[in-house]
């Protein structure tokens, strides 16, 4: 006799998942056998479906409190528990610092870093006052929230300056949900390197440019929006029930370090790839890692 899907009988929010990654974790959960509802400002071109079941979507501005502390008490009414909510839903358009004054940055703080906090906050108190039998108190109430960080917060990130800070910023606020709210409620990262999505051309360029740029990760492409949501189903399991203010890295290997391809040192004499390294990572004899004085 199979198994039941891992999620089956939970009920999961996905903000932001009507296309691109967020489909893609849409699409995941229902395969995983949840019952999920998506929250974004507009509509999805067609319904996230698999396999004949489809993603509940309801309108809202994630900016907006009031109206986001109502959408999780509707999700409550009408399915009578959550079990895991996915922060999803942010974005930037490319915008140098000085292109731009300072209330145009803040609305990209809001979209990537405020309004995962207030969706949070929301989706928190119906996790933890989910009641039992005949209003008994809370049976079996907790769950998990995953952030959709990326890799932009930990290193620069110039033309999206303010959505690196912002994203510095939620991983940041995960770790500290994650010891507020334990043990009822689990708290985790998921830190994204590229990913390939309809919207790629717009960023990359035709096939051969999404290709190439593939090519400068590790595992030599760009992740799929489904890859993305298998590792969200899984921080949302009891498969992760011991892992909470985490941050698991989903990069491909993340970016191979620039000066490697802009040295010009003949590498025929012995010396590794390490750029002077021995494999465990020590130092060559004249205490250089792969950096000149002048780097360090």
């Amino acid at each position: 006799m199979d198994n039941p899907p891992e999620l089956d009988g939970r009920v999961a929010v996905v903000t932001g998942g009507t296309r691109g990654v967020g489909a893609g974790i849409v699409r995941a959960f229902l395969r995983a056998g949840a019952e999920v509802v998506v929250c974004a400002r507009r509509p999805p071109n067609a319904p996230v479906e698999v396999a004949g079941r489809k993603a509940e979507f309801v309108p809202v501005n994630l900016r907006d409190g009031d109206a986001v502390r109502a959408f999780f008490a509707r999700v409550a009414t009408d399915y009578g528990r959550l079990d895991a909510l996915v922060n999803n839903a942010g974005g930037t358009p490319y915008r140098p610092l000085s292109a731009a004054d300072a209330n145009r940055h803040a609305r990209v703080l809001e979209l990537n870093l405020t309004a995962p906090l207030i969706a949070s906050l929301a989706a928190y108190e119906v996790m933890t006052t989910r009641q039992g039998p005949e209003g008994a108190g809370p049976e079996g109430a907790g769950g998990s929230i995953t952030m959709i960080g990326s890799v932009s917060g930990s290193r620069p990130s110039p033309g999206t300056a303010a959505y690196g800070a912002a994203k510095a910023g939620l991983e940041h606020l995960a770790r500290s949900m994650a010891v507020e709210w334990a043990p009822a409620v689990r708290v985790n990262t998921l830190v994204l390197g590229m990913v390939r999505t309809e919207l790629s051309h717009l960023h990359y360029g035709d096939e051969e440019g999404v290709a190439a740029v593939g090519r400068t990760v590790p595992l030599g492409r760009l992740a799929e929006p489904e890859e993305i949501g298998e590792a969200a189903v899984f921080l949302a399991s009891d498969r992760a029930a011991y892992i909470s203010g985490a941050s698991l890295l989903v990069h491909g290997g993340g970016e191979r370090p620039a000066f490697l391809d802009a040295a010009n040192a003949d590498r025929t004499d012995g010396a590794d790839r390490n750029g002077g390294a021995d494999r465990n990572g020590r130092a060559d004899r004249n205490g250089r890692n792969g950096e000149t004085d002048r780097e360090k």
